[in-house]
């Protein structure tokens, strides 16, 4: 699917040729966040070579099992991405012993505990099979403020929407400074889950013929 959402940007599929650039912007994307940073202990040395390898894992596993991907181009630089999981295969990454194992030598047990332990946490929020995950979506942090993060949004609601087996999307943040951002495209707050000192939140976002469907 290609979208053109203005003069210069582009919504398109990505395959594992885009594998290093969304890793390298998904990277920089996360580095900072305060669920990252409890998650894979930011205040012990290594804490961006784990964040790093982490983000790898994820989105090589995520390749691996050809899980769909929409990225946002702008004059054919990556500047956005995310990652979807749809319903039928939600919980295939962490469930792989491969992508565990991996974990466990980069980032060491207690981190992949934790990881697991949070991912976990957030399944536990999520109303039924039927919705599509965000396990990771990031904008380039040289170009948030842009509108580029509600252009990916769009276009992610209605790739996910074309799915009749579909309800929504959910995703999650721990960052207080998207909560208010999240709303204004229409999410809604299903749940809390602590991270150590950090409240994750949940939102869920309806498929847009659904909400047609309640409006009627």
């Amino acid at each position: 699917m290609t979208q053109t959402s203005n003069a210069s940007s582009q919504i398109q599929m990505l395959d594992s040729g885009y594998s290093r650039e969304a890793r390298s912007l998904l990277y920089q994307a996360y580095r900072h966040e305060p669920t990252f940073r409890f998650l894979f202990n930011a205040n012990r040395s290594g804490y961006e070579q784990r964040v790093r390898a982490t983000v790898r894992e994820l989105v090589k596993q995520h390749f691996l099992q050809d899980l769909p991907a929409l990225g946002l181009l702008v004059n054919d630089r990556l500047l956005g991405v995310a990652l979807i999981a749809p319903p039928q295969r939600r919980l295939g990454i962490t469930e792989s012993w491969a992508w565990q194992l991996r974990m466990l030598l980069s980032t060491g047990l207690s981190c992949t505990r934790r990881y697991l332990d949070y991912h976990q946490a957030v399944q536990a929020c999520v109303p039924g099979d039927a919705v599509h995950m965000l396990p990771l979506l990031g904008i380039h942090p040289e170009f948030q403020g842009l509108h580029y993060g509600e252009q990916l949004l769009e276009a992610v609601h209605n790739w996910c929407a074309e799915d009749e087996h579909s309800e929504g999307v959910v995703l999650d943040t721990g960052n207080p400074h998207y909560l208010e951002f999240y709303k204004r495209q229409g999410y809604v707050e299903i749940g809390e889950v602590a991270v150590g000192p950090v409240v994750e939140h949940v939102f869920f976002h309806a498929n847009p013929q659904v909400s047609r469907v309640d409006e009627a």
